[in-house]
Formats: structure tokens, sequence, C-alpha cells
């Protein structure tokens, strides 16, 4: 069984209903680790990976998730955690009064089998509402609207947010990985 590392219980929610869709049972592994301040959240991921190799079983998956403005030259990014929890949505939204809206969503997902490291990145263009909207989800959700929808992240369920979201994209691709290593 594969053991996915997060003290966030809504990522091991989504992750799993995903990787459950594909008949594949991962183990929650409720932990706390610290992250190394870099520059991108693909550096992020493997630091943290690397790291826990040391003293957790292989295989398993981490996964750092950042929020991309291009109007603030991709801040908040790799400092996304931080920036949540000191200024929180609405300080994102004062941030872009008078600015465009353009964001992404990118998720890399590392994985350690036991002799390897792989990467996998998924990711969600879209724009950033004016206001809050939504009750689903968590963080940015319920200020992020994807492109091509009217809703926020934070206004679709579970199996809607799944069904497009950066997270997604990257488990399916380490799904695939782990398919064709069989």
């Amino acid at each position: 069984m594969i053991s996915f590392i997060t003290s966030n219980s809504h990522k091991f929610q989504e992750i799993k209903q995903i990787m459950e869709n594909y008949g594949i049972q991962i183990r929650w592994i409720n932990m706390k680790y610290e992250e190394v301040q870099a520059q991108t959240t693909e550096e992020v991921s493997a630091d943290s990976a690397h790291k826990l190799a040391d003293f957790v079983d292989a295989p398993f998956f981490i996964e750092d998730t950042g929020l991309y403005i291009r109007s603030l030259k991709g801040f908040p990014g790799p400092f996304s955690s931080y920036v949540f929890a000191t200024i929180g949505n609405q300080g994102i939204l004062h941030l872009l009064e008078h600015q465009k809206r353009d964001a992404e969503f990118r998720t890399v997902v590392t994985f350690f089998d036991g002799k390897g490291f792989f990467q996998f990145t998924g990711t969600l263009r879209g724009s950033i509402s004016t206001r809050e909207a939504g009750n689903s989800g968590f963080g940015y959700d319920p200020i992020f609207i994807p492109e091509g929808s009217e809703k926020t992240l934070g206004e679709m369920s579970l199996h809607e947010k799944n069904a497009v979201s950066h997270r997604a994209a990257a488990i399916t691709k380490l799904i695939d990985h782990l398919k064709n290593a069989r």
C-alpha cells in the first residue's frame, strides 16, 4: 500500500477519492513536516520527500501546491501556505484591487518508491474572483475560478473539483506511473 504524507485532511480526502476511482487504496500518514522555503513548488516538494525518505517506509508520496498570480509575478507561488496563514483570501483580494486576476494552481507530487524519486505536476488555469464564494474545499478555493467555469472551487462539490483540479491532474500522472511500473 502507498502512503500519502500530509497533515491536511482536505488534501487527503481529495486524493483518496481520486485514487479509489482507479482502485488504489492509500494510507494516510498524518504528519506535519518542515518545508524548505524555495523558489519553486518543485523544489519544496522534492526537498520534503528526500528528508522524509530517511524515516518513512516506501512507497510514499507527498504533494505541494502553489497559487501563482500573473499580475503579482507568480506570488504567492511556493509561499502559498505561509501567505494564506498570514493574510488569507481577503489579503489576496486586497492585493489584486485594480489588477489583472489571471492565476494558476500548480501541484507537484513527489513519489518515492524506495529506489528513486519521481515528480508529477498538475496545473489549473483560471482567475481570482472579486470576492469569496462557497464553503467547500479549503485555502484559496473560495477565490479561485477555473477556466471555463463560473463557480469558484469553493462552490464545487468534491466530485466537481476533482474533475478539473490541479491536484487530480498530478495524481492521475502518478497513477499512470504506478500502472506502468508494474
